[in-house]
């Protein structure tokens, strides 16, 4: 077999090799687990700092940054009223706002019309924020709206959920770990 033969018998083999090794990539990107948990490099690291202005809601003014909380657990949504899912996630939301000695704050993300939006389906959040540019948004590492992160009495973010909040995963993941940190002295 001459030299020719033999190179273009492996230059037939090449796309096979890289079609596999991207199956098996795939394959392993599959079993990492719930997509909507993704990792973060924020997790038990401070929480980025801002301040944004107060959405101007039942004549709230001024602006909020997460320094004021400090000692306190709260939870920040990333929200959108122009996000599909957040108008799916919102009843949650509202469940989430009734926790006691709990502060939902509220990012409202690349979006004028989260004042409007919130009046009309209700406003869980005590602090409301606007994300106009996105910088917060990034600095928190949001891929997308609905995001919601919660954060302890020392400034550190503990968890992030990617996606809607459904019923499942705030009775199953955000409420417990709020109720360990709240009562944790």
């Amino acid at each position: 077999m001459s030299a020719a033969v033999m190179a273009r018998s492996w230059r037939g083999l090449i796309p096979l090799a890289l079609f596999l090794g991207l199956a098996a990539l795939l394959a392993l990107g599959l079993r990492r687990g719930d997509p909507q948990t993704l990792p973060s490099p924020l997790l038990d690291k401070p929480a980025p700092a801002f301040e944004l202005p107060l959405l101007e809601l039942n004549g709230a003014s001024g602006s909020f940054s997460p320094q004021q909380l400090l000692g306190q657990v709260w939870v920040l949504n990333v929200f959108a009223s122009w996000c599909q899912p957040c108008r799916v996630e919102h009843p949650q939301v509202l469940a989430l706002s009734r926790e006691p000695g709990l502060t939902l704050v509220g990012l409202n993300y690349k979006d004028r019309e989260g004042a409007a939006w919130l009046q009309a389906q209700g406003n869980p959040f005590r602090f409301a924020v606007l994300d106009l540019d996105g910088r917060a948004g990034m600095d928190w590492g949001v891929y997308g709206v609905p995001e919601t992160f919660l954060i302890d009495r020392q400034g550190r973010v503990r968890l992030k959920l990617v996606g809607p909040l459904t019923q499942e995963r705030l009775q199953q993941e955000l409420l417990p770990l709020i109720r360990r940190l709240r009562d944790a002295t």
